[in-house]
């Protein structure tokens, strides 16, 4: 008899058989693992592919839809060409700390433009 099952039997507290029944991890897997090793999951051989999202915030409250995707380990191109200087310059300062607080990179593609990439992600320039 396993040590559950006896303690649930101890206490009364009915049929300890439904405690010993093996524990299937992997359906509850994506809700305990970090946003970075889901990622890494998707981008190796033989799960989804890749997927770059593309966002063209208008206002500084679009942050959020920014963050969404790149916790989720997509990376992101931003192009913040149609908000005002001020706004623009709060979602390069938003999009550099999200990066760097989730040990990827941002970088320029154009003007107004950056892409940012996860921390599986390899940059490479010719």
């Amino acid at each position: 008899m396993g040590a559950v099952r006896r303690v649930v039997s101890y206490l009364g507290l009915g049929d300890g058989d439904q405690y010993d029944e093996p524990y299937d991890y992997d359906e509850y897997e994506d809700e305990w693992m970090p946003a970075s090793e889901r990622a890494a999951r998707r981008w190796g051989a033989g799960g989804d592919p890749a997927r770059i999202v593309m966002i063209r915030p208008r206002k500084y409250s679009d942050a959020l839809l920014v963050g969404q995707h790149f916790r989720e380990g997509q990376a992101v191109i931003m192009d913040v060409a149609g908000m005002s200087m001020a706004d623009a310059t709060r979602m390069v300062d938003f999009a550099a700390g999200l990066t760097y607080g989730c040990e990827g990179r941002i970088e320029r593609i154009a003007d107004k433009v950056f892409l940012l990439a996860p921390a599986d992600v390899e940059i490479t320039t010719p």
